[in-house]
């Protein structure tokens, strides 16, 4: 196979050209014109600290002392809090497995489970654990933070605690403006 030069023609360049400019027509205004300043969709302190308080009480429930870390998108704890019982290793735990959440965009066990090939190699990572526990957090569509759970006997009911508290905040989530 020989690679040989061929001179682009004034046709094949016309039609270049109008492929580009459709191509950038469609893009948002922000993104084609590389804006300066872009608007987030944020949680707010009362948000992250409901859903932090909804995972403990929802393990408490069921007899585990557990540690709940709310994190913002950007991976930045928002709300801690840990029961009177859970171990001081619960808080660090979960914290990192809400930071999975944020590299990923899913579920840790999801994480877990697409990514097997690379979990040992992701858990060397300084502030990232991928195991069973945390969940992203969207608010109309928009990842917004993520929740970790740990403390419970096994990642699964982290995960479980943590869906409860996300189920208590749904409609202020789903209806978020």
């Amino acid at each position: 196979m020989s690679l040989e030069y061929k001179p682009m023609y004034a046709a094949d360049k016309r039609i270049a050209w109008w492929t580009a400019a459709a191509i950038a027509a469609l893009l948002p205004t922000g993104l084609a014109a590389g804006a300066d300043f872009i608007d987030t969709r944020r949680m707010g302190m009362e948000l992250a600290e409901d859903i932090a308080r909804a995972a403990v009480l929802a393990c408490r429930e069921q007899g585990w002392q557990v540690s709940a870390v709310v994190v913002d998108r950007s991976a930045v704890p928002q709300a801690v809090l840990r029961d009177v019982n859970a171990s001081r290793f619960t808080l660090q735990i979960a914290e990192e497995k809400a930071n999975a959440v944020i590299l990923s965009g899913v579920a840790s066990s999801q994480f877990r489970s697409n990514r097997e090939d690379i979990r040992p190699e992701m858990n060397q990572v300084d502030g990232i654990l991928v195991l069973s526990g945390g969940l992203p957090i969207r608010a109309a569509g928009s990842l917004v933070g993520a929740v970790g759970v740990s403390g419970a006997p096994g990642g699964e009911r982290d995960e479980v605690c943590a869906q409860k508290a996300l189920e208590s905040v749904a409609e202020r989530l789903d209806f978020a403006d």
